[in-house]
């Protein structure tokens, strides 16, 4: 509150008093001077002489505040236990966030490590090779085996990609780039690299679409699924801490617009009459309006 615009109205009330006073011209009557100041007291009485000052907050600053740090606004508006849930709900997001995303990262570092040493490319395409080109109707002059298989060897699947894309049917997707983040996701994915675990047989394995997949297909399978259910937990602690900013900023703005409405401060002079005199008594008058 601002007590120095309190104390220059009270100042100034009694320095407008003073003055009146001294304007005041007497006849030397008794009578007559008696009925001249009675009618002066009260002219002056009648005056307003009042002020409001109201103790504001601003609901950009507590915003902004809360934008930026969660439950920073909160503290500015003097709310520590909303202040406390806001902090506290951005710091177990972040951990959680942070946490999630490292068991994420562990968690691919073990099942891609795993398909390296249990999945291998060249029995992929050499059980693919023996069904559908020696064994198959696809012309083999069209995929020399010596180009073929060097091509596999030094991992270029430019030839198998081309013979995936021939055979068609269940062989919906061709094998993406070693290393890949697509080659690790879809050999525990689809059916069409289950010949390439090293559970699964040699090349005149026989295996058709819709027959059961191996247990290191369905084992691998599962410790993909781990991961991704890692990062998801990660992102959503991340959409939550968003979340949590830009709602601690609403409502430090909304409690600073309802604190604003709600407290008013109000200095005035009031006239208290004394027996045939009125003076002029200085009041504080305080106002708080509780919503529900």
């Amino acid at each position: 509150m601002n007590f120095k615009k309190i104390i220059a109205v009270v100042i100034f009330s009694f320095i407008s008093v003073n003055l009146q006073a001294q304007e005041i011209e007497l006849s030397g009557s008794l009578k007559l001077d008696s009925q001249i100041a009675f009618e002066n007291t009260k002219e002056l009485a009648s005056q307003n002489n009042s002020l409001s000052v109201t103790d504001k907050r601003s609901p950009l600053l507590a915003a902004g505040l809360s934008f930026a740090i969660p439950g920073a606004g909160q503290f500015y508006n003097d709310d520590f236990w909303k202040t406390a849930i806001f902090v506290a709900v951005e710091a177990a997001a972040i951990f959680t966030a942070v946490s999630y995303d490292n068991k994420g990262d562990d968690q691919t570092e073990s099942f891609e490590k795993f398909a390296n040493e249990n999945w291998s490319p060249v029995q992929y395409a050499t059980w693919t090779y023996q069904k559908y080109v020696v064994n198959g109707s696809i012309e083999q002059s069209k995929y020399p085996q010596d180009e073929f298989f060097a091509q596999v060897n030094n991992r270029n699947w430019a030839l198998l990609n081309r013979l995936e894309n021939e055979i068609g049917g269940y062989y919906s997707h061709r094998l993406a780039p070693y290393d890949d983040q697509q080659y690790y996701e879809m050999i525990g994915k689809y059916a069409q690299f289950n010949p390439g675990w090293n559970d699964f047989g040699d090349e005149n394995t026989p295996f058709e679409y819709g027959d059961p997949k191996t247990d290191k297909f369905l084992y691998y399978a599962g410790e993909r699924g781990k991961a991704n259910d890692f990062y998801t937990v990660s992102k959503t602690a991340v959409i939550i801490v968003v979340t949590n900013h830009i709602l601690s900023a609403l409502e430090a703005a909304w409690s600073a617009h309802r604190y604003n409405r709600s407290l008013e401060v109000n200095v005035s002079l009031e006239k208290e009459q004394i027996g045939y005199r009125t003076e002029l008594i200085p009041q504080l008058n305080m106002k708080y309006r509780i919503s529900l």
